[in-house]
């Protein structure tokens, strides 16, 4: 019984393009996570400046929004094609979660 193994060799413009992909795919994640510092910087700032809290929470919750956006987009690489019907099912999540949302806030406000 011997074992086969499928020796997979590529040219070296695949290789080479493949690096290349692989490095814009770095700088990508890189800068999202830069920017989600920088929003987080913002969000502790905004505290700490001593605003109003009606002003806070919704600056907070807005920047959490935006977060949430580029880590599911950049970090579970929702950017690639295969990802099609994991996205239909989180936006359809997130829109029946933000209808909940919505009405809670509307009752508690207005009730």
């Amino acid at each position: 019984m011997s074992h086969e193994e499928n020796i997979v060799t590529r040219t070296p413009q695949e290789f080479e393009y493949k690096k290349r992909m692989a490095a814009r795919a770095m700088r990508k994640q890189v800068s999202a996570f830069a920017m989600m510092i920088f929003f987080t910087f913002i969000a502790f700032a905004t505290v700490q400046a001593g605003f109003s809290s009606n002003l806070v929470g919704p600056i907070i919750l807005l920047l959490a929004a935006v977060q949430v956006g580029l880590q599911l987009y950049f970090f579970m690489h929702w950017d690639e094609k295969q990802t099609g019907i994991y996205q239909f099912f989180m936006y359809s999540a997130l829109l029946v979660a933000f209808t909940m949302v919505l009405a809670f806030v509307t009752i508690i406000w207005w009730g």
